[in-house]
């Protein structure tokens, strides 16, 4: 299996990071005695963000430094224009020293911005950054603000480890928000069995994430099987990929279909992965066969299919589709993941892209469906629940798209993870695959038949699950619970696994506890959790889920990231101290939504 060279497949170019050096304007000594220091701090800074980052499709993040050291109002207007011309979508001003803050401040509003004012002596940076904060709260600018705990010598190039931190955050969830801007979220169908994050809020995407919704109907793809508006070579060729490397699990029903109508089903969902991708991305292939139309996609970063019930009562399931095509490969090899929630539940769906651009990692969709205690669990099995999973477990478990990345059988440094897809060897494709069976639909749940992934989560690693809500009156929310996933034994697995449907993908998930609030033990996370779904990362990525949110106006209602690693706009700290969730609340109701109409 091949790794893909990184491509953008969407319309729009990748945003690029704006470097700011600024300086004290004062000729005739000052800012002579400066220029080399300033410009040398942005050229480190660059460095770092382009060793360190890559878009979550593997392209290289660019960074442009502005042509000269902005010492005032006119300098600022240059490095404006420069960044406008080369596609910025993101603003870091760096300076050593002091310089004059509302004349050479950032003003353009929908560029998140940051500033580091290194922490010296001679002429400190961190009064320019008191000051140039102060102006972009005033002016109604949120801004990010750096500054080193320990003091440095004045020309010192090196970038302190807690700088380094911040620097990377803001920058990486900086160029989610660009990213994110002008591309489209893809409703296939409308609301799937009442679920309220299936009803898709376009005023959420367009106001909060400065995106578009596109609806089509679930039509659209029986017309496209139907008249084969698909590329025959590659369903040819995607359809014995699936024969050699997606085996059939058990199937469950009472009453199997006969071989000749799985034969077809499999056919059918293979097609409808080809359409579902074709329909986000478009294909030129399919204007050399004559659709123009179909062949330009609708620029979907992000897609969800609604399924159950009017097309899995007639039609086989969208398991196959959702899973694969958001997994990090398929028969073209390892590639960047696809975005398709399951149930057109958007706001999940708006997770998974949030965690995507931030991991640049495969996301997993799951039910967050049973909370099992110590006592349940010895109840049904006769074993105690030991290690992490000792305070009680999460069961997270849905038919749909969890990524097969979710397996457990990529390593990082030694230790099971989900990878970028640049980073994940054909080994360790081969061994997703391979860790996961196909069983045919139960169709109780799904008439018209269909295939689903079948594999748990064997292994312990760290992982944050995440949801977006709306509240009627306050907008979106987010929730975080960071946690890792537990391998259980195979004794207390088998049975609990059996209590539900062994059909899907299974998570056993434990989220960190800290004896308060809703995290107070892993019964009231359950308890508090604000929908039917959770999206799933690998690794701690609260922090970075908080400053993606702040810089979208998103306020964070439930989360369990040590308060030391909150790092929001230095606009918040007016809003509360004290009370650092209720002062995101006020603030975000204050600044209101990023791409609010006037």
């Amino acid at each position: 299996m091949k790794v893909n060279p990184p491509i953008n497949r969407l319309i729009g170019a990748m945003p690029k990071v704006g470097i700011r050096p600024a300086i004290d304007g004062r000729r005739q000594g000052v800012r002579e005695s400066l220029e080399r220091t300033t410009l040398n701090m942005a050229k480190s800074v660059a460095r770092l963000i382009e060793s360190s980052l890559r878009h979550s499709n593997g392209l290289p993040v660019e960074c442009v430094i502005a042509d000269r050291c902005i010492g005032g109002v006119a300098e600022a207007a240059m490095a404006a224009e420069k960044f406008r011309q080369e596609g910025v979508g993101v603003s870091l001003t760096v300076t050593p020293c002091w310089c004059y803050g509302s004349e050479t401040m950032d003003m353009e509003p929908l560029t998140p911005k940051a500033i580091w004012g290194f922490n010296g002596t001679e002429r400190p940076g961190a009064v320019y950054l008191a000051a140039t904060s102060a102006g972009h709260t005033q002016k109604g600018l949120p801004a990010f603000t750096i500054y080193g705990r320990d003091v440095q010598d004045i020309g010192d190039t090196k970038i302190p480890a807690d700088v380094r931190e911040k620097l990377l955050r803001f920058i990486k969830a900086g160029l989610a928000v660009g990213t994110l801007r002008g591309k489209s979220y893809l409703s296939l169908g409308a609301v799937s069995m009442g679920i309220a994050g299936s009803i898709v809020n376009q005023d959420f995407f367009e106001d909060f994430l400065g995106m578009r919704v596109e609806c089509v109907d679930m039509t659209e793809l029986a017309r496209r099987v139907e008249k084969k508006i698909y590329d025959e070579a590659e369903f040819a060729r995607a359809l014995a990929w699936v024969r050699k490397h997606c085996p059939e699990g058990k199937d469950y029903n009472s009453k199997p279909v006969t071989r000749r109508r799985k034969d077809w089903e499999w056919e059918f969902v293979v097609k409808c992965a080809l359409i579902v991708r074709d329909l986000m991305v478009g294909n030129p292939r399919l204007a050399k066969l004559g659709f123009g139309e179909e062949a330009l996609g609708h620029n979907a970063i992000a897609s969800g299919f609604q399924g159950q019930r009017q097309w899995t009562d007639h039609f086989p399931n969208g398991d196959f589709l959702e899973a694969i095509l958001s997994s990090s490969f398929d028969w073209n090899g390892i590639r960047e993941p696809y975005i398709v929630a399951t149930e057109n539940d958007c706001l999940n769906g708006a997770c998974m892209l949030l965690g995507h651009l931030l991991t640049d990692t495969a996301q997993i969709f799951a039910d967050v469906r049973t909370y099992w205690s110590p006592a349940a669990v010895k109840r049904v099995t006769g074993q105690d629940l030991a290690g992490a999973a000792a305070p009680g477990l999460l069961h997270l478990i849905n038919s749909g798209a969890a990524a097969l990345d979710g397996c457990g059988r990529q390593l990082k440094n030694g230790q099971p993870a989900m990878k970028p897809f640049w980073e994940i060897t054909p080994p360790e494709a081969a061994a997703c695959l391979g860790a996961t069976t196909w069983p045919p639909a139960m169709t109780e749940y799904f008439r018209g038949g269909g295939f689903s992934s079948a594999y748990g989560t064997r292994a312990n690693m760290p992982a944050t699950m995440f949801r977006l809500n709306l509240v009627k009156g306050l907008g979106p929310a987010l929730q975080i619970a960071e946690g890792q996933f537990v391998d259980l034994s195979a004794e207390i697995y088998s049975v609990l696994e059996a209590r539900t449907n062994p059909t899907w993908p299974t998570h056993w998930f434990v989220p960190n506890v800290t004896g308060k609030g809703p995290f107070r033990d892993v019964y009231s996370v359950m308890n508090a959790w604000g929908a039917n779904h959770g999206t799933i990362s690998c690794g701690h990525i609260g922090a970075d889920l908080i400053a993606l949110a702040a810089m979208l106006r998103i306020p964070v209602y439930m989360h369990n990231v040590a308060d030391e690693r909150v790092f929001r706009p230095s606009a918040w700290t007016p809003f509360g101290t004290a009370d650092l969730e209720g002062g995101d609340f006020r603030a975000c109701a204050n600044f209101g939504p990023l791409y609010r109409k006037v």
